[in-house]
Parts: structure tokens; C-alpha cells; sequence
């Protein structure tokens, strides 16, 4: 049985917690979380590694798409994107502009075969161009001399040293000394002091010629005078001789 004592104390104990009850407030039907604080899920793991990478970053990166995804809204992806999508386009440009240099230098160096002055051998043929030289050398002396006494030898010398259209030329440079020859006795004598080959290309080439002309009177009283002559010509050879094709005065 209970004792007085236990009576008492029970009591003391029933009347405590009607008291806590009674000063506790009320607790809402439906309180409102809105302030509480988070709480973290049991299951939840910090997956932060040490350089601030978490672990589903680590594994999106695995994944080529999704590594493509990130690079296009990160700063530095969007860069390498567009290097990537640039580079092959550069390359491909590259291979355009090599072809195209290539078959301008082709072109180029058959342009240089074929041109005429690169087919020039009077600098590395020697006894080719002293023949020329030589030869079209006698012939300026015999063609543009002349002598009122044998007017027939300048002719002669036209017909043998001249071939196409330095024919007509020689007659229209020489035509007025013909004319007053007999009457002024005339005596034109042509002599080369140098010449130089412009241009040996197999059966052609092309000299300048520099000459001293005397002119000589020998009516009443002898009189002399002397010029300097400087002109081109055009040379073909024609059996085992050469011969002026064509005269150059360099005047109009």
C-alpha cells in the first residue's frame, strides 16, 4: 500500500506538470517552416574535393556531350570551340593558297623556257658571238662605203651582206649619196670601232654596232668630215655566213 509520504509525493509531481502544461504556449495546427532552418538531409555527402570541384562535376566531364555542353557556357569553352571549328577552315585555305602558288611557279618557269631572252647565249656561247661579230662587222664596213669611182662595189656588197627588209633600208639611207656621187665625187668610207651583241639564239642575233663615217670631196678642193654612227641590227644566218636583215637608226 502507499504511504502518506508516496500520496504526497505523487501529488507534488501530478501538480508540477500541470503547470508546465499550463505555461508552455500553444503550438500551431500547421506552423509555418518558412523560418526554420535547413536541415541537411541524412544522406547527403559533402562531395567537394580539396580544389572546389565536387564529384558531379567530375563526372559530367567524363561524358563528351556534357563536356561539350559546359565548354559552350564556360568562358574558356566557347573560346575552344571556336578554335576548334576555325581550325580546319584555316587548314583548308592553306591547301587552296599552296595549290595555287604552285601552279602560278609552274606556269611561271615555263613562261621563263619559252621566253626568247632566256634562250640568249651570247654571253655563254664565246666563239658563236666573235664569229657574228665579226662578220656583221665587214659587212657594215662594205655596205655603208662608197666610192663615186665604182659605184657598182656598193651594190655588190648590198646584194651579198643584205636580206630582207634591210634591202630597201640601205637603198633609202644611201640614196641621196648615189644621187650627188658622180657630181660631188663622193667618197664615203664607214669603218666599225665596236659592236656588241645584244642577242644569240641559234640562226639570229642582234648587234649594236658603233662606227666613224668619213666623208670625203674630191672636187676642186678636197674636203673631209667625220661623224660618229651608232644603230642596231638584226642578223640571220644563211649557209656558212650571216647576213643584216634589218637596220635600226632609233629614229622615227
Amino acid at each position: 500500500m502507499s504511504t502518506t509520504r508516496h500520496l504526497v509525493n505523487r501529488q507534488r509531481r501530478l501538480a508540477t506538470v500541470a503547470a508546465e502544461r499550463a505555461a508552455a504556449p500553444a503550438r500551431p495546427a500547421n506552423p509555418d517552416t518558412s523560418h526554420d532552418e535547413p536541415v541537411p538531409h541524412p544522406s547527403a555527402k559533402d562531395t567537394t574535393t580539396d580544389d572546389g570541384v565536387t564529384d558531379d562535376e567530375v563526372t559530367h566531364d567524363a561524358d563528351p556531350a556534357a563536356a561539350g555542353a559546359r565548354e559552350k557556357t564556360e568562358p574558356g569553352g566557347e573560346r575552344r570551340t571556336r578554335l576548334r571549328v576555325r581550325l580546319p577552315a584555316v587548314l583548308c585555305a592553306l591547301t587552296v593558297l599552296l595549290g595555287a602558288f604552285a601552279a602560278w611557279a609552274f606556269t611561271s618557269a615555263g613562261s621563263l623556257r619559252d621566253d626568247p631572252s632566256r634562250q640568249n647565249t651570247a654571253l655563254t656561247d664565246i666563239s658563236r658571238t666573235s664569229e657574228v661579230k665579226g662578220r656583221i662587222a665587214d659587212a657594215v664596213g662594205a655596205v655603208f662605203s662608197y666610192n663615186y669611182a665604182s659605184p657598182d662595189t656598193s651594190e655588190q656588197a648590198a646584194a651579198t651582206h643584205l636580206v630582207g627588209k634591210a634591202v630597201q633600208q640601205h637603198k633609202d639611207m644611201l640614196a641621196q649619196v648615189r644621187a650627188q656621187g658622180q657630181k660631188q665625187k663622193l667618197v664615203l668610207t664607214t669603218t666599225v670601232t665596236d659592236s656588241g651583241v645584244e642577242l644569240l639564239d641559234g640562226d639570229r642575233a642582234r648587234l649594236l654596232i658603233f662606227a666613224d663615217q668619213s666623208n670625203t670631196r674630191t672636187g676642186k678642193s678636197d674636203e673631209t668630215t667625220y661623224a660618229a654612227a651608232m644603230f642596231a641590227v638584226d642578223a640571220v644566218r644563211r649557209g656558212n655566213t650571216w647576213r643584216i636583215s634589218a637596220i635600226d637608226t632609233f629614229t622615227r
